[in-house]
């Protein structure tokens, strides 16, 4: 019962991570334009993976998607990237997933199958989640070193237009964080539960050592080795071959070679 708990809860807790990396990134509030030293504003900007939008203070908001892919910086197109390998992966984990749960049963599928796919699910979804948090966490750094780049502008007396250009941390940093945690938390918990899946009968195996020697076999009972190789007195017994006969005194006497005449 409790592999088959943890299955299903890391079913459950991977499947929130893997929409939550969906929703993350389709969401336009990756970075919001900071209004700490001017609160009152008639645009505010914010900025997403995909596109930037205006929202006027008459509460009308225009969103123009980014054209070009070669003029953006390197850094936010690995950023796009890792947020999809992360989707993709996930997806594919959940899919193998829902084959590989103990209660639900597809055919003759014997239980090493199914360990072997919440394995593989559970190493998808560790994946999908370090490529979120990496993906958050690299946009969470271009962040922080523009805002501190402003900063410095700013107070070097280049102009109060700066202090509108520079962005801090939007939602979509922290739902891509919590959901990449919970995708990685998920791959953990079906790891775990891929050990309680294993038959007992292949996790210890009784191994039998057979010698190279055709005639040669070692057993559990009393040994007896016959290697082949012993002589056959019977046949090798006869006039010339008979076993010397005592004599008199005691001595063994031997054939002579007159006796094979």
């Amino acid at each position: 019962m409790s592999t088959t708990i943890c299955q299903v809860m890391g079913f459950l807790v991977s499947s929130l991570g893997v929409a939550g990396c969906i929703v993350s990134t389709a969401m336009d509030s990756w970075s919001t334009q900071d209004l700490y030293d001017n609160p009152v504003t008639a645009v505010f900007q914010y900025q997403g993976l995909w596109r930037s939008c205006v929202r006027q203070s008459s509460g009308f908001t225009e969103c123009r998607p980014y054209f070009t892919i070669l003029g953006l910086p390197a850094m936010f197109q690995a950023v796009r990237a890792l947020m999809i390998v992360g989707i993709v992966l996930g997806i594919l984990g959940l899919l193998v997933c829902i084959f590989a749960l103990k209660c639900i049963r597809i055919g003759t599928m014997e239980d090493s199958a199914k360990a072997n796919m919440t394995l593989t699910s559970g190493i998808m979804f560790i994946i999908a989640g370090l490529c979120a948090i990496t993906g958050v966490s690299v946009f969470a750094n271009m962040l922080v070193t523009n805002f501190w780049m402003s900063t410095a502008n700013m107070y070097q007396g280049m102009g109060m237009q700066n202090i509108q250009n520079r962005y801090t941390f939007g939602s979509a940093l922290f739902v891509g964080w919590v959901a990449g945690g919970l995708a990685l938390v998920g791959g953990v918990l079906m790891c775990l539960a891929c050990r309680g899946l294993i038959p007992e009968e292949t996790r210890y195996k009784a191994v039998s050592y057979n010698a190279s020697g055709p005639n040669i076999s070692y057993r559990t009972g009393p040994y007896k080795v016959a290697s082949g190789y012993e002589p056959d007195t019977k046949a090798r017994k006869g006039a010339g071959y008979e076993e010397a006969a005592r004599s008199e005194d005691g001595r063994r006497s031997y054939p002579s070679k007159y006796d094979y005449v």
